[in-house]
């Protein structure tokens, strides 16, 4: 067998680029500026080039509430609790289950701990469902919403759980979601990533979020999430720095265009093509940008909507407003986080002040979507890592108690984009601690690739049925690193076929 160089077989293979970049310096920098330009932008249509099947979804807005909210407190109704205040966990039901370092030498045990607010059952599109006062304005829109019930994980504490819910493993390393619905369906927009994050402001301690958590691990570095500011430049570095103007910001990038040309010619390397697309997106950014952030535009009636807030740069409501904005000019994965929900302690001061964040804007969101006729194509997924204990974590009284990080069963919603409005999946045992079956018998289902549990989520189900709904086969959506095919849900993962309108 002949071995011939690698890199002499590469300058074999002379593709559109090579051929630019060995007459580049004939044509001149700004042609070749343009020829690239064309050409690194029909990267656009992603690696699949055609969905495996229709897609009900063309964008997802993905409100992330980071620390584990209630769902004992905001959507899972448990009124046996309150005739059990301040009685022991049940060992069958805990059944061995593992609790952190921060309540396992608890002096007081596992005290049950009922729910201080008042739940009302709101119509939906099948028999209603139970939400707490602290969700007023959600609450209208119910009838929009699929509420799961039956979420759950392995993971317990902050970071692993949602290394494991963004990236689908708990080792960090990964790429996020949104960068494999990169890799897989490119962009819808030329002047703006395809990829934004949002991280919204609340007034309570927030858990570290690591860049990695919207990185592409092991893919091109071109579908990295961008993170979009609410302070001076929405994205690092959009402006141009004193006394460099746009002339000159687009002479540099031609020349830089050039050399990094060049570079890819002799070495091969992909991330030389993701720089070159990543700098020209820079440039383009700089007139698309400030015109997304300018609400100027919104009417009245879009803040009344929203909620005040939305006029504060930074808060949760105005990153909807321009959630909303972004998925308009084409942005195909849009996530805000919101922060402070870990309630050890006071968990009523600090949820009602982090439902007030929230609650008002996410129904607006809902709303504005319908009513621009943009709900049926758009994906709107709602939860944290994971949820909160029956028992209460410190003192505990009627009105004040702290819970427990609790993977074993959480609430999440979602709406539009394919999804059945208006309807219920799954249930919990009469202390929202074990997914039930319908007798309300607890059961403990695991992630089985092979065997699914019907009436449950596992988070890679989640993935799973996300990428079904924007038109991907979740395995078949891979990528070799290594010597091994990856993909968002590793070997496990079942389309939730229930959800599916």
């Amino acid at each position: 067998m002949t071995h011939t160089d690698p890199l002499q077989e590469h300058d074999l293979l002379t593709t559109r680029r090579q051929l630019f970049g060995r007459s580049a310096l004939g044509v001149g920098t700004a042609a070749l500026a343009g020829l690239l330009g064309r050409d690194l932008r029909a990267d656009t249509a992603g690696m699949l080039h055609a969905t495996h099947h229709p897609a009900t979804a063309k964008r997802v807005i993905y409100l992330f509430m980071s620390g584990g909210p209630s769902h004992l407190d905001m959507w899972d109704y448990k009124p046996k609790l309150n005739d059990m205040f301040n009685q022991q966990l049940p060992a069958h039901v805990r059944d061995g289950q593992r609790v952190t370092g921060m309540t396992a030498n608890q002096k007081n045990g596992l005290p049950l701990c009922p729910s201080k607010y008042r739940f009302r059952r709101y119509d939906n599109n099948q028999n209603g469902v139970w939400i707490s006062d602290l969700l007023p304005h959600t609450a209208t829109v119910a009838n929009e919403l699929c509420v799961i019930q039956s979420t759950f994980t392995e993971a317990i504490n902050h970071d692993p759980a949602i290394t494991y819910i963004q990236t689908g493993s708990q080792i960090p390393g990964r790429p996020s979601l949104g960068a494999w619905l990169s890799y897989g369906l490119g962009s819808l927009n030329d002047n703006l990533p395809h990829y934004v994050v949002m991280h919204a402001r609340t007034n309570f301690p927030e858990q570290s979020l690591f860049n990695r958590l919207w990185g592409p691990g092991f893919l091109s570095s071109q579908h990295q999430g961008i993170l979009m500011r609410s302070q001076g430049d929405p994205v690092l570095y959009l402006s141009n720095p004193a006394g460099v103007t746009g002339k000159d910001r687009r002479a540099q990038l031609d020349t830089l265009a050039v050399l990094n040309h060049e570079q890819n010619k002799r070495f091969a390397d992909p991330e030389v093509l993701a720089r070159i697309r990543q700098h020209e997106m820079a440039y383009r950014m700089q007139t698309s940008v400030p015109e997304l952030m300018d609400l100027s535009s919104e009417s009245q009636s879009t803040f009344e909507l929203y909620g005040e807030d939305a006029r504060t740069p930074g808060t949760f409501a105005a990153c909807c407003l321009n959630a909303r904005r972004l998925a308009e000019r084409g942005v195909r994965n849009i996530q805000i986080f919101h922060r402070g929900w870990d309630a050890h302690g006071s968990l009523p001061r600090e949820h009602e002040s982090q439902c007030r964040d929230i609650d008002q804007a996410c129904a607006g969101l809902v709303r504005d979507l319908k009513q621009k006729g943009m709900l049926d194509d758009t994906l709107v997924v709602w939860g944290g890592e994971f949820g909160r204990t029956a028992y209460c974590q410190g003192n505990l009284t009627r009105q004040n108690y702290g819970r427990d990080h609790h993977p074993r069963c959480f609430t999440t919603w979602m709406a539009g984009g394919g999804v059945k409005p208006g309807i219920t999946y799954g249930q919990s045992d009469d202390y929202g601690y074990n997914i039930a079956h319908e007798d309300g018998t607890p059961m403990n289902p695991q992630p089985d690739k092979a065997d699914w549990t019907p009436g449950t989520m596992h988070i890679h189900d989640r993935n799973a049925t996300i990428l079904h709904l924007l038109g991907i086969d979740h395995r078949r959506l891979t990528y070799r690193y290594q010597g091994r095919d990856f993909r968002l849900t590793d070997v496990h993962g079942h389309v939730i076929d229930d959800l599916i309108a």
